[in-house]
């Protein structure tokens, strides 16, 4: 059984949709936030030295016990488990699915996380966000195009590259000006909150403010 250290409102939503997409059994330990500092509480240190979510057990095959941390790496490790949602057997498809399955956290996600900081500072903060958001702009416009010429990230087909790309797409709708200006990335999102799959991860993982 893979157990799920998941906390609330955080990358971790990812890991338990590709586990209802992939129909695997898992079960969720839930972490709420410091309702002062928005970071995650002191218990998940217990689990991992570095205290963050998402991270995962799971008794493998070969009767070891597993914990992995960063989503990349626990995507990676249940689309080996699961065998299905990898990279396509065309050549640039599976080029593509490798590409944004690590642009989502290498190159996405840090300005989006920057912005989000400086939004919390005190007097400049604000005006630093202004600087801050023609690099944002630079990553949405660049999606946008690639959407515009295929329905997933890949290709035609869903993967598990399109899962690593939720988080920091929905983080751009709520807070970095991702909307109808872009009507391919906003149709991808309505895509993925359709699937059933998603759907009940929603109702395993509690309360999800990025939907």
């Amino acid at each position: 059984m893979i157990i799920v250290h998941h906390l609330e409102n955080s990358r971790s939503q990812r890991v338990l949709w590709l586990l209802e997409e992939l129909g695997l059994p898992y079960r969720v330990q839930r972490y709420e936030r410091d309702r002062r500092t928005m970071l995650a509480p002191p218990e998940l240190k217990a689990v991992h030295p570095l205290g963050k979510s998402p991270v995962i057990v799971d008794d493998d095959d070969a009767g070891a016990t597993q914990t992995l941390v960063e989503t990349g790496a626990i995507v990676e490790y249940l689309v080996a488990k699961g065998g299905a949602l990898g990279p396509p057997a065309e050549r640039e498809a599976a080029l593509q699915y490798r590409q944004w399955l690590h642009y989502a956290e290498g190159s996405l996600m840090p300005p989006l996380l920057l912005k989000l900081v400086l939004g919390r500072v005190p007097l400049f903060g604000k005006a630093a966000q202004k600087k801050v958001q023609p690099m944002v702009d630079v990553h949405l416009d660049y999606v946008e195009r690639e959407l515009a010429d295929r329905p997933w990230f890949a290709g035609n087909a869903f993967t598990a590259a399109d899962v690593m790309m939720s988080f920091p797409l929905e983080a751009a709708r709520s807070r970095a000006g991702l909307g109808e200006s872009r009507p391919a990335t906003m149709r991808w999102l309505a895509a993925i909150h359709a699937r059933p799959a998603y759907q009940a991860a929603l109702k395993a993982g509690g309360p999800y403010a990025y939907a």
